[in-house]
């Protein structure tokens, strides 16, 4: 079979979006706000515009399927713990993030170390996390990047951001107990 390189596009931006990630994390590190909101944001955009190709134009694929979760857990993790190393967000908010991911990634070795494997179907409310997840990364980038204080609504945003992403791992919890017969 010929090689044809747009079949590839989706998988190219999501392999783009993971060489992204240590480039975010630099700015923030040096307190380059701007540049890493910049970049974060397309990131993001990178990851709607992969799934939008690979859904319209049928390119979806099985490397795709396991790379653009771990390109997003790449992100979202890694911005997350720089975020509370630089203090910017509460570490709790970071620990539950990563506790939640860890854990669905525990399940599903368990299930294949139980010869159990669990097809990765991302739920609705994982989808709602993520976005969650991505907008409250931009919303903190975008507040250091121009200087905005936070407000009450940020307070807010991080409880919501934590009862999403408990939610989540209920979801999933509870999607992989009733395959392990639990």
């Amino acid at each position: 079979m010929p090689f044809l390189p747009y079949k590839s596009l989706p998988n190219l931006l999501t392999l783009g979006r993971l060489v992204l990630v240590p480039v975010i994390i630099a700015m923030i590190s040096a307190q380059r706000w701007k540049e890493a909101c910049i970049i974060f944001i397309l990131a993001g955009i990178s990851d709607a515009v992969d799934g939008w190709l690979a859904k319209t134009f049928d390119l979806r694929t099985e490397l795709g399927a396991y790379l653009d979760p771990v390109a997003d857990k790449a992100l979202l993790v890694s911005i997350y713990v720089a975020l509370a190393i630089d203090g910017v967000v509460p570490a709790t908010l970071t620990i539950i993030i990563v506790a939640r991911d860890l854990m669905i990634i525990g399940a599903v070795i368990i299930s294949w170390l139980l010869d159990k494997p669990l097809e990765i179907r991302p739920l609705l409310i994982s989808k709602l996390n993520t976005a969650a997840q991505i907008g409250f990364a931009a919303l903190v980038l975008g507040m250091k990047a121009f200087q905005i204080e936070p407000g009450t609504g940020f307070s807010v945003a991080i409880y919501g951001v934590a009862a999403l992403t408990l939610a989540s791992l209920v979801a999933y919890l509870a999607t992989w107990a009733r395959h392990m017969s639990l």
